[in-house]
């Protein structure tokens, strides 16, 4: 074998191993902000008056009868029991999540 073989072995192989890390790097980063988007999630459950005011579309009246029907089981139950209309749940449905205790 040639040293200028070998030379483009060791060049491939660095690429690699440069490649597979950089692998590695994206999988584990990808659990961690769908953790940190799950964290961000309001608790319609728990959550105040002001922070549900301060979802897109629900004012005083609807915050208030958010409250007023609570416990939920799961976060659709704001369609289910009429508390808010369907237009109103689709601008508010990706920020927000019912937990149990």
């Amino acid at each position: 074998m040639t040293k200028r073989f070998l030379t483009r072995i060791l060049v491939a192989l660095f690429a690699l191993s440069l490649l597979s890390g950089m692998a590695a790097a994206q999988a584990t980063a990808k659990p961690a902000s769908a953790a940190a988007a799950k964290a961000d999630l309001l608790d319609i459950n728990s959550a105040t008056k002001d922070q549900l005011q301060a979802l897109p579309g629900i004012g005083p009246a609807y915050s208030q009868k958010i409250i007023d029907g609570r416990p939920y089981a799961k976060k659709t139950d704001l369609l289910n029991k009429k508390i808010v209309p369907a237009a109103t749940y689709d601008k508010i449905k990706d920020k927000i999540i019912a937990k149990q205790k």
